[in-house]
């Protein structure tokens, strides 16, 4: 099939795993011709990268389809990612849908492609999950000044809560020699810095060499990483709080390029609820690695994932959740409310939390979440940062991060666009952006 002046466009949803890797399969079509455009222009092709995190991302789907079909009502429309090989049939039968991939073979997608005719019935290319044990790199680059750098997929843990095994397979990592070419390539870009993304990147390591043995660990990863040349911040884009060990945190606080900034999933604040969880830690394991970060880095920013109604958790475990995350030195939260998957243990557990009283829980723990993000700006007045701005004029402004993960703004200006500067941080305005000087 002759792919000249073709244009094919995506759309991901989800994690920021899932741009990386909508990245490396649109250099794929890149490479085969197509010439990429916008989700929101005319495509020939339409490719929808899946979440199956939340209910919402599920539904969020037919919408997007919708969408893709105003533009062009003969294109051709292809779904990958987490849902497509959870649901693969159900993706098939939404309208318009021509093409729906699995975890193995999302990465081959053009190959798929014979011709762009539209299907009556979505067809489907999804291998049992047992057969995703191999491992395909990518990172994101072009949108953005930074980079989402894959290390990472799969997951072995067995959290009664989560379909991602279900989707994405085993534990396996990429090569270390894999992980420095692609940064060395981001770096090569112009790109200032690079999130390193997976779906348990504390298990960095395992499968690097089709087997469970451990090739390389994640210290080691950090080790050799913080060595690449034209990287300026590389920045963990979250950890299991058992997998975060004092030698990794120890060394990003001598770091010149790790950034001191975790994101560290807890779920709950009460030890009943990580055992039904299968969590592999409990609370006191938590509250130790917030002390050892903050012992070392007392200006890190610490970021937590809590899900609430969550099958038992009475009012009493809500609180005492709710409590200990307000007395923890915790920067912001990201709150998910419990939702039922198919083929989980939890979806069988007794003491479902009526929707309403899930609901009324995540608005008082994201209330709590703007008070930690405001203590924790108001801790960082006065302090001299590093700050990268974005590419986007928002409404007559320039928006950044520091180091610390510190938002700020100042009126536009394109010359600051993915650049560095140092900066005092002044005031916290009434959008909850912090005011500076430039130094």
């Amino acid at each position: 099939m002759n792919n000249v002046d073709k244009k094919v466009a995506f759309y991901t949803l989800g994690c920021k795993l899932n741009f990386s890797e909508t990245s490396t399969i649109a250099r794929n079509f890149v490479n085969e011709g197509f010439e990429r455009v916008d989700f929101n222009n005319k495509a020939d092709v339409y490719v929808i990268n899946t979440c199956s995190v939340t209910d919402n991302a599920d539904k969020r789907f037919k919408t997007i389809v919708k969408s893709a079909l105003k533009q062009n009502n003969q294109a051709f429309i292809i779904g990958v990612g987490c849902y497509a090989q959870l649901k693969p049939e159900e993706l098939a039968a939404v309208d318009g849908v021509d093409l729906v991939l699995g975890a193995t073979e999302k990465f081959n997608v053009t190959s798929y492609i014979n011709d762009l005719t539209k299907n009556d019935l979505g067809e489907i290319h999804s291998c049992e999950i047992e057969q995703a044990d191999f491992y395909v790199g990518s990172y994101s680059i072009g949108d953005r000044t930074r980079a989402f750098l894959k290390v990472q997929d799969g997951c072995d843990y067995k959290c009664t809560y989560c379909t991602i095994p279900l989707a994405r397979g085993i534990s396996r990592s990429d090569t270390l020699a894999n992980v420095l070419k692609n940064a060395k390539e981001i770096s090569e870009k112009g790109i200032k810095e690079i999130v390193l993304t997976g779906v348990n990147i504390g298990d960095y390591g395992k499968g690097e060499h089709g087997n469970k043995r451990h090739e390389h660990t994640f210290f080691e990863l950090v080790q050799a990483l913080d060595n690449v040349k034209g990287i300026n911040r590389l920045r963990i884009s979250s950890i299991e709080p058992n997998l975060l060990k004092d030698e990794t945190i120890d060394f990003i606080s001598q770091s010149k390029i790790f950034v001191p900034h975790f994101h560290i999933p807890l779920q709950s604040g009460s030890d009943v609820l990580l055992k039904k969880m299968k969590r592999r830690y409990l609370k006191r394991i938590y509250t130790d690695r917030v002390s050892r970060i903050k012992k070392v880095m007392p200006n890190a920013c610490i970021g937590v994932d809590v899900i609430v109604g969550f099958p038992g958790e009475t009012d009493e475990l809500f609180l005492e959740t709710y409590n200990y995350l307000s007395e923890l030195d915790i920067s912001y939260l990201h709150v998910f409310t419990y939702s039922e998957r198919q083929n989980t243990e939890a979806a069988e557990m007794e003491g479902s939390v009526p929707k309403n009283i899930r609901a009324k829980r995540s608005k008082m723990l994201r209330g709590l979440s703007v008070k930690k993000r405001r203590a924790f700006y108001e801790s960082q007045l006065g302090n001299s940062s590093t700050v990268l701005f974005e590419s986007e004029n928002k409404e007559g402004y320039i928006f950044g991060f520091t180091e610390n993960y510190v938002k700020v703004k100042t009126p536009w200006n394109p010359e600051l666009v993915n650049t560095l500067h140092n900066i005092t941080l002044k005031k916290i305005g009434e959008d909850g952006a912090v005011r500076f000087e430039f130094c």
